[in-house]
Formats: C-alpha cells, structure tokens, sequence
C-alpha cells in the first residue's frame, strides 16, 4: 500500500484498518458537530454521597445499638450465673435478682414486693438456657 496523504482534521482516517471510519463513530466528527464536552457530575456526586453517608450511619447506629444490647444481655447472663442460688432454675419461670447488704448477688423466686432486699432485675431462663430480662429497667446498661 501506498503513503496516504494527510487529510484535515474533520476527516476520520482510521490507519490501523487504513480507512475513513466517520460513519462509524458514535460521535459526530465534522466541524459543524456540536461540542462534546464532559457532563459536570459534581451535584449527582454530592448528592449520592450524601445518601450513602446517610444510610451507612443509620446501618452502624443499628449494628451499635445491637451490640449494646447484646453485651448487656451477656454482662446480665455472667452475673445471673455467678449468683448465689441454691436451686436448678427450670426454664420459662421467673426469677428475680438481688443483692444483699454485704454486696453478694443472688437469684430467687420471691418476687420484690415480698421481701427488702435490693432489687436488681426480673429474668426468666429460656430453652437455650439463657437468661431474658423482664422487668422495666432492661434497657439499662448495666445492673451491677
């Protein structure tokens, strides 16, 4: 093949197929085409940005608000079965909680109205051997 001229700039050649390939371009190439210039995506990103942050923090505050609740549960189970308690709890009934004057825990079936001891909590023990908060100090922290 022969050395092909240089054509002007609005002329498509194409050297890698040696051919004028314009037609085929999804862009118009002569100089009457309008300009092509870049979409200013600036707003859309702030924007979306924006969302994202928005729903990320909302999706961390739930995960923290579950830890929470969990390492309570755990803080509450550890003391519950660190207690003082004579007896096999039987799963599903309730028992309550205390402490007595010299700082001992212990766990009983006597329900606060019927006795002076400082009262900790009402908890019930589940199939899986858990311990379920009942009383209306259970979004408490902690009960120590």
């Amino acid at each position: 093949m022969g050395e092909k001229s240089k054509k002007p700039d609005q002329v498509v050649y194409n050297e890698k197929t040696d051919k004028y390939d314009a037609g085929l371009l999804p862009y118009a190439t002569n100089s009457g085409a309008p300009k092509i210039t870049p979409t200013d995506l600036t707003g859309w990103k702030n924007s979306n940005v924006s969302k994202v942050n928005h729903q990320i923090k909302t999706e961390y505050e739930e995960l923290k608000h579950q830890y929470e609740k969990l390492m309570a549960q755990f803080e509450y189970n550890n003391l519950i079965y660190s207690a003082e308690f004579s007896f096999e709890p039987i799963v599903g009934q309730i028992y309550h909680l205390y402490k007595k004057k010299n700082g001992n825990i212990f766990l009983s079936i006597i329900s606060p109205n019927e006795c002076n001891f400082q009262f900790k909590g009402s908890f019930k023990l589940n199939e899986d051997k858990m311990w379920i908060r009942l009383d209306a100090q259970a979004n408490q922290k902690s009960i120590k």
